[in-house]
């Protein structure tokens, strides 16, 4: 066994309640636990969308959209053969943050149709292979499609960790404590339920007793009653922000087939003008097309914009 491993497993709790603690958070989660419509599908395409827009995104604003965004492209094959400016402006009209993720979405759809025949990749590493999938997405999709995943490690899970077994801010060691503590071949259930774990009872506020924790006679936390946990980022603030006019000029280049950026301008802010003009402008949209999400094109004295093709 390595030191990573022998580090982890003196962490946890002896062999026979490891095993307790294991089927009691399944036993907790497959009793009852918030309905997602990706929970109750093993489709390894509706799960990619659904891991990409969960991503700083709230949960209760990717329900609707996923629905929509699968009634529209039911099909990895047809979401390959869609316009990428039809995908970004669907990603944008329903606030679902980053429209990078839109078109790595695309293009990953566009490699499994054409480089895997159709057919997802069924690993964390294969999955890897995707355009904007990295380890943690790869993962969850591995996990929860194909059961094929390891141990999902995410906020909530180093949250859970920290509490229960004194595991100590280290992404390493978060990640060995979790391997060791998954049962083997059973990724798709124990990810989905310490997830749930982290979501609904082990939250920066916990709720212990009001959630039924199931690990409540192993933990540390409740035991001593000390549930500070690892600094969790703070989401920059959304209002006012870059991100937010990088959407809006992506959600109104949706209803136009092109616009100078004359008239851009006015349509994203109604403040448009002095250090928020014309300057501003080219600069969102210069990085907007470096991103290959528009095109611009000079005709007489403008710049006019339209969404990339």
């Amino acid at each position: 066994m390595s030191e990573a491993n022998d580090s982890a497993t003196a962490l946890l709790p002896g062999e026979d309640a490891l095993a307790a603690v294991r089927s009691g958070l399944i036993a907790w989660y497959e009793a009852d636990h918030r309905e997602y419509p990706w929970r109750e599908t093993d489709d390894p395409y509706a799960i990619l969308v659904s891991e990409i827009m969960s991503q700083q995104t709230q949960l209760g604003r990717v329900v609707s959209a996923w629905a929509d965004f699968l009634d529209r492209w039911p099909t990895v094959e047809a979401l390959a053969d869609a316009p990428r400016g039809e995908v970004v402006s669907f990603w944008s009209s329903h606030s679902l943050g980053y429209n990078n993720r839109a078109k790595y979405l695309h293009e990953a759809a566009t490699q499994i149709v054409t480089e895997y025949d159709g057919a997802f990749p069924e690993t964390p590493d294969e999955l890897q292979e995707l355009m904007g999938v990295g380890p943690y997405t790869a993962n969850a999709v591995a996990s929860f499609a194909f059961n094929t995943g390891n141990a999902v490690v995410d906020t909530n899970v180093k949250r859970v960790l920290y509490r229960a077994f004194d595991v100590p801010d280290d992404d390493t060691v978060f990640e060995g404590v979790a391997d060791e503590l998954m049962p083997a071949g059973d990724s798709r259930v124990w990810n989905n339920a310490i997830m749930e774990l982290g979501g609904v009872a082990c939250e920066k506020t916990p709720r212990c007793d009001a959630a039924g924790c199931p690990w409540r006679e192993w933990c540390h936390a409740y035991e001593t009653g000390d549930f500070t946990a690892p600094d969790v980022p703070t989401q920059p603030s959304f209002e006012g922000s870059r991100r937010q006019f990088r959407g809006r000029v992506i959600e109104t280049l949706g209803e136009y087939d092109e616009l100078p950026l004359s008239k851009l301008g006015p349509r994203i802010r109604v403040d448009y003008g002095g250090d928020t003009g014309r300057e501003w402008l080219e600069g969102l949209v210069s990085d907007l097309a470096d991103d290959g999400l528009v095109e611009r094109r000079e005709r007489a004295d403008e710049t006019v914009v339209r969404l990339q093709s």
